[in-house]
C-alpha cells in the first residue's frame, strides 16, 4: 500500500463497496490500521475540491475523488488495488485538499 493508490473498500453504509484514494503517508500503512482515504464517486459536481478520474488513471469510467469528503477507514476494509495515480494528479489531489480545507 502507497499513498495515491486507488483501492475497492468495503465501507459502511450507505456508501458501501467503492474505490478509495490513499492518502496516509507511506510509512502509516506498516504501523497504523486506521488510514486517511478518500471516497471515489461518480456523483460529479466539477468543484475544486474534486479531482476527475477516468481511463488514463485506471478507472472503468469517469468518475471524481471527492476530497470534501476525506475519512479514516480500517485498513482491513482495503480489499484490492485497482491503479495509481500519477505525480501530477496527486498535486491535484493535494490542491483539491488545500481547497477543501480552506488552507488556501
Amino acid at each position: 500500500m502507497r499513498r495515491g493508490e486507488i483501492w475497492w473498500a468495503e465501507l459502511e453504509p450507505p456508501a458501501g463497496r467503492r474505490p478509495v484514494v490513499l492518502l496516509s503517508r507511506d510509512e502509516a500503512y506498516v504501523v497504523r490500521s486506521l488510514i486517511i482515504v478518500a471516497p471515489i464517486t461518480t456523483h460529479i459536481r466539477h468543484i475544486p475540491s474534486e479531482v476527475p478520474l477516468g481511463a488514463d488513471d485506471g478507472m472503468p469510467q469517469n468518475c471524481v475523488a471527492n476530497l470534501d469528503t476525506i475519512t479514516t477507514i480500517p485498513k482491513d476494509c482495503l480489499r484490492n488495488r485497482l491503479a495509481a495515480l500519477s505525480p501530477q494528479k496527486m498535486k491535484e489531489v493535494e490542491a483539491a485538499i488545500h481547497f477543501a480545507l480552506g488552507m488556501g
